[in-house]
Formats: structure tokens, C-alpha cells, sequence
């Protein structure tokens, strides 16, 4: 692998080398094999100055020592074992309880490469940055070296990397959320690429610092340098910025190898939908957030003989490959090995299959204490206990004014526990994509589903999804927030430049490229009742998605895309009127001229490519 490392720091007293400073300090574990993965290690160590250095094998009795140390520190406190088996609460410090995008940074060798809507550093100049942040920056901790894989480890997609980190949630973390230790390491041994990834909570301890349950620092950074493949990140101990596989690596820095390699690194679910007939369809689909994502990941059908199993359900990768046919087509992996997922709102109405994946084995971060030892946060059960611990530590009763758990608050869990998870979700081959749906909140003018005409009209699709700002929310009620292929916050590059490797990916598939499809649960009518009633009942959008694939069930063609016709939809037993159907389908020229319109606007702000450019024109052009 080729990388670009900071300069191996000088120790304060002038030391010779990296390796000599670093075989000062005591290690634990077994290290790499590999001169660049040592020599790498040391720099980091004689830079940051850990009192020790841990390798991380994976293993259980490695595991059980770390959770014994945080429990004795107060980072993690034990659960009620007979309510929640092997699970723990974590509470943050409350400066450091979410992604912080404003101290995201893509350092590209130029501001262009990096595009309008990432926020763009100079490379060198953040290198002397991060050389003063972490010098010295694990002095009184332990650094840990955790080698992980993201996707299978026999996967040909799979891809490597190693995180130094020195805080211990994050060993315990990345252990759910990807593969990591000794698999994975001789992987690397073996001469695979790995991307290197450096954290620190940014809190260095003196001889007279008391440890504190959740070290962070006040001054943040989650830096990516995508042309050498490599990650920083400073002063956050929250997952986000801190388990630096899921999003820093899986998408910001996945997405610039799928594009030179010819793949794509999507913030997307994936599910394998299986019809009456036993007819199976394979659906990847991005949703911005608070658009059902979770629930269609885990969707419990309603639909007599169609059944829904889970692969994933944030990040997918997928790769062009041949088949035994002849014909080219996107294969899938799930590249992630847990769910990191949002407490609040998932409750035994909303999502039932994940509330039974907690019932053991879980971190929580940022929910509530009950009084018998076990978690609650707003949205579990349709009434609160009366009396908790709040996420802060402090007494709540249902009149204090104030969440019981942070809105931001989160589970940690391993996808193998998911009783919806497909049997060979973890198969290394990946599953061949039939469709992808793109989907946002809007109370009007999108219909309930559409299907795309094309391939550029799909990814034109895409692009624009969008979700419109209610009473509840900051800005102007009916304003737009746009978010093409909910990636906008996780391209690792310019977003023109991704919207043309859509566009270069589909050319390349031809007859073999999946069928890309348009949904939207919360259409409303003029008094703001919801038109659709979403949840388990989306297996009814879902069951004629996978007909059309198929090619079993007929559609009405609008200057949009497909659409149902009424008697295409099974909407059996929903009481849903002719009048609120024919809603719920409907295609309105005007407002979808000036829907179009403002989309057209947005691209262009992107610079986005000339094809798609035309795509939006031909679609107004039938309008």
C-alpha cells in the first residue's frame, strides 16, 4: 500500500526511532508481521506517547479483561443481568453526543477534488495540525491496535484497515461493528492493502489527572485524506467519529476507492424480498434520515406469503460481476457486522424485529436507567416509567421537562442477533441486486412509487431526493433539504464527480443494471392526515416493486416514470378510498414542473454532470 504518514516524531527528549521509542513500552497481544504496519504503529506511538500498547486479537478473554477495566472505571455500567444479559450503559460527556460535521474535513490535494458540499482543508497544513493534537495526546493511556475488515474477511470485496485508538469503548465497539482482530490482521499479514486510522479521545492523563468515565476534548477533528486512504479523527469518543470503520471508512473513504475501482460504497439497507411463489428479489434503498429506513430493514410483512429477511441495514457495498448467463450485474455485501442504531422512536409498535435484537448482548449509549437495572428511552413503550435515571445521571419522573435519554442516544449490537437476518447474509459472494429505491419525506407532489424510465433517470432520481421541513423543524415550513442518494454528508469527494461514476457504473451494467425506483410513505391530504399508513403495510409498495422486476404486474407510464394503475396495488383489507389511492398515485404536471425546476437548480449549484442535466430536461420536456 501506498500512503502518506505524518513525519516520524522526535520524542521530547530527543530519541533516535520510531521502533526504538515504541519497543520501550510495554505490548500486549501478538503484533503484525508487516515492517510498514510496525514501523506506522511506532510513529503513532513515539507521537502520542501511550503508557502501553495493546494489540487486539478478537478473542473473548481479551474482550472480558477490557470490559472489566471499564466497568471499574465507570465508562461502562453493568445492566441487570437477568433482564438484559451481557449489556451495558455508557453515558457521554454532553458536549459529545453526535457526528459533528462542521469538523469534518475531506483533505483532497485541491478544494475542487473535494467538491461544494464537503468541507475542504489543505492537506499539509492539516498534517501539522493533527502533528500538534497529538503529540502527546495518550500520554497515561493505552494505545490499542485494532486490525478490522469491513464485509466478510473471504469476501472479494472486502476491504482492510487498522484503528489506533485509546479509548476502550471503542475496542469493545469496533468488536461489534466489523471484523476485527486476528482474522483480519493476517489478512493484512498476508499482503492485503489496509487503510490506517489514528483516534484519540484527545485527553491525555498526568500523574495527578483523575480518570474521568468519558474523555473527550472540547476541540474536534474527523479528517479524511482520501488520495493516500487514510483517517484522523480527535477529541470525540461518540461512534460516529470515533469507530472509524462505519462511516469515515465504509463511505467517505470507501466511496474514492469504489470510484477508482469501479464499484459503489452506498449508504443504503438491504434487504432479499421472497414472493408466494418463492421468487426472490434482492432491494438495496436510501432513505435520509427519519424516512423509515430501520423499519424497512427490518420489515415485518402484512402481505399473506411474502416474507422480508435482513442483509443490512446502513451500509451496502456493490460491485459489477459477470455471471454463469453472461450478463453483468451489481453483487451486494452488507459490510458492516452490527447495527449502530438510534434509540428513540424504536418501540414494540414501530419495530418489533429490533427490540427483540436488544434483548441481550447490547452498549447503550445515552438512554435511561430504570429502577430494576435495565434501559428505556422515549418512543420504547407508549408510556414512561415513573421513575428513571436520566441520561446524564440525574433522578426523571414523566414531569421533568426533559428527555429521559438523549435524542441522539444509541444501541451497539451484533446483526447476528437480528431474528429477520438472512441465513447467508455473511455469504462472500453477496447477493445480485434486482432493484434500488430511493426515497424522502414529502407531504406532497411524490407519489407513493414510481419507476424510473432509465438508468440516468433513476440515478436523475436520486439526486434530487429531497425531504420537506415541517412546523417542527428549523427553516421555513415547505422548504426542501435536499440530499442526493442520502450521501451527501459521506462522499468522500466532489458529488458531480459521484453522480458521473452512477452514471459510468450503469453503462457498464446494461441489460444487467437493477431497476431503480422512487417511494414516498408520508403523502398527506389537504388536512394533513397521512394518505398511506406506512410500517408493515410498505410490503404492499414492496410486493409490486418485486412484481415489476419480474415483470408479472402492469404499471401506468407518466413523464415521471411508472406508477401503479390502482387495480396493480393490493391494498385488501387497508380501507384505503378510491379517492386517497388515486391521491397517493398521482402525478400533477404543474407541480412536478416546478418540482423539477428546483431540482435542475440544485444540480446545477453541484455542477453536476451534463447527462444528467438532460435527463431532468427530457422529463420536463414531457410535462
Amino acid at each position: 500500500m501506498t500512503a502518506t504518514y505524518l513525519p516520524p516524531a522526535r520524542s521530547r527528549s530527543g530519541a533516535a526511532t520510531s521502533h526504538e521509542v515504541a519497543a520501550d513500552r510495554p505490548t500486549h497481544g501478538t503484533p503484525s508481521r508487516r515492517d510498514d504496519v510496525l514501523a506506522w504503529v511506532g510513529r503513532i506511538a513515539d507521537l502520542a506517547q501511550p503508557d502501553r500498547i495493546v494489540w487486539v486479537d478478537g478473542g473473548d478473554a481479551q474482550h472480558e479483561l477490557l470490559v472489566r477495566e471499564m466497568v471499574s472505571t465507570g465508562t461502562l455500567l453493568p445492566l441487570n443481568p437477568e433482564l438484559r444479559p451481557d449489556s451495558y450503559l455508557a453515558r457521554s460527556d454532553p458536549g459529545d453526543v453526535a457526528r459533528v460535521e462542521s469538523r469534518t474535513f475531506i483533505c483532497s490535494p485541491t478544494r475542487a477534488e473535494a467538491g461544494p458540499t464537503n468541507n475542504w482543508r489543505d492537506p499539509a497544513e492539516m498534517r501539522q495540525t493533527l502533528a500538534g493534537l497529538f503529540d502527546g495526546a495518550m500520554r497515561g493511556r493505552t494505545l490499542y491496535v485494532v486490525p478490522f475488515s469491513m464485509g466478510p474477511v473471504d469476501s472479494p470485496l472486502a476491504r482492510f484497515g487498522i484503528e489506533i485508538t485509546d479509548s476502550p469503548y471503542v475496542v469493545a465497539s469496533m468488536r461489534i461493528m466489523t471484523r476485527s482482530g486476528a482474522a483480519a490482521l493476517a489478512r493484512i499479514d498476508d499482503g492485503a492493502a489496509w487503510v490506517p486510522a489514528v483516534h484519540s479521545v484527545g485527553a491525555p492523563l498526568g500523574p495527578d489527572d483523575v480518570d474521568v468515565p468519558w474523555p473527550c476534548n472540547p476541540e474536534k477533528y474527523i479528517v479524511h485524506f482520501p488520495a493516500e486512504r487514510e483517517i484522523w479523527s480527535y477529541g470525540s469518543g461518540y461512534g460516529g467519529n470515533a469507530l472509524l470503520g462505519k462511516k469515515c471508512f465504509a463511505l467517505r473513504i470507501a466511496s474514492v476507492i469504489a470510484r477508482d475501482e469501479g464499484w459503489l460504497a452506498e449508504h443504503m439497507l438491504l434487504v432479499r424480498v421472497t414472493s408466494p411463489e418463492g421468487r426472490r428479489t434482492h432491494v438495496a434503498a436510501a432513505f435520509p434520515s427519519a424516512c423509515g429506513k430501520t423499519n424497512l430493514a427490518m420489515l415485518r410483512p402484512t402481505l399473506p406469503g411474502w416474507s422480508v429477511e435482513t442483509l443490512g441495514d446502513d451500509i451496502v457495498w456493490m460491485a459489477p460481476r459477470e455471471g454463469d448467463d453472461g450478463v453483468t450485474r451489481l453483487h451486494a455485501i452488507n459490510p458492516e457486522a452490527g447495527f449502530f442504531g438510534v434509540a428513540p422512536g424504536t418501540g414494540w409498535e414501530s419495530n418489533p424485529t429490533a427490540m427483540e435484537t436488544l434483548r441481550r448482548g447490547v452498549i447503550f449509549t445515552n438512554v435511561a436507567l430504570t429502577d430494576d437495572g435495565d434501559v428505556w428511552w422515549e418512543g420504547q413503550t407508549s408510556q414512561p416509567p415513573a421513575h428513571l435515571i436520566d441520561w446524564q445521571g440525574r433522578d426523571w419522573t414523566p414531569d421533568a421537562g426533559r428527555p429521559a435519554a438523549h435524542p441522539n442516544s444509541r444501541f451497539t449490537v451484533s446483526a447476528a442477533q437480528c431474528p429477520t437476518m438472512a441465513a447467508d447474509w455473511e455469504d462472500p459472494a453477496g447477493v445480485p441486486l434486482d432493484a434500488i429505491l430511493f426515497g424522502g419525506r414529502r407531504p406532497s407532489t411524490v407519489p407513493l412509487v414510481t419507476q424510473a424510465d432509465s438508468w440516468e433517470a433513476g440515478v436523475l432520481l436520486g439526486a434530487s431526493i429531497a425531504s420537506e421541513r415541517t412546523a417542527a423543524a428549523e427553516g421555513t415550513v415547505g422548504e426542501l433539504r435536499r440530499d442526493p442518494f442520502a450521501m451527501l454528508p459521506f462522499t468522500g469527494y466532489a458529488v458531480a464527480d459521484y453522480l458521473a461514476h452512477w452514471l459510468e457504473v450503469g453503462r457498464g451494467l446494461g441489460t444487467g443494471a437493477p431497476a431503480i425506483f422512487g417511494v414516498n410513505w408520508f403523502r398527506k391530504d389537504d388536512g394533513g392526515r397521512f394518505l398511506w399508513p406506512g410500517f408493515g403495510e410498505n410490503t404492499r409498495v414492496i410486493a409490486w416493486i418485486a412484481d415489476r422486476v419480474a415483470g408479472t404486474v402492469g404499471g401506468r407510464s407518466t413523464p415521471i416514470g411508472h406508477v401503479p394503475n390502482p387495480g396493480d396495488l393490493d391494498v385488501t383489507g387497508l380501507g384505503l378510498s378510491e379517492a386517497d389511492l388515486d391521491e397517493l398515485l398521482d402525478v400533477d404536471p404543474v407541480a412536478w414542473r416546478a418540482e423539477l425546476t428546483r431540482a435542475g437548480a440544485y444540480l446545477e449549484e453541484l455542477r453536476a454532470p451534463a447527462a444528467l442535466r438532460r435527463a431532468l430536461d427530457v422529463a420536463i420536456d414531457r410535462l
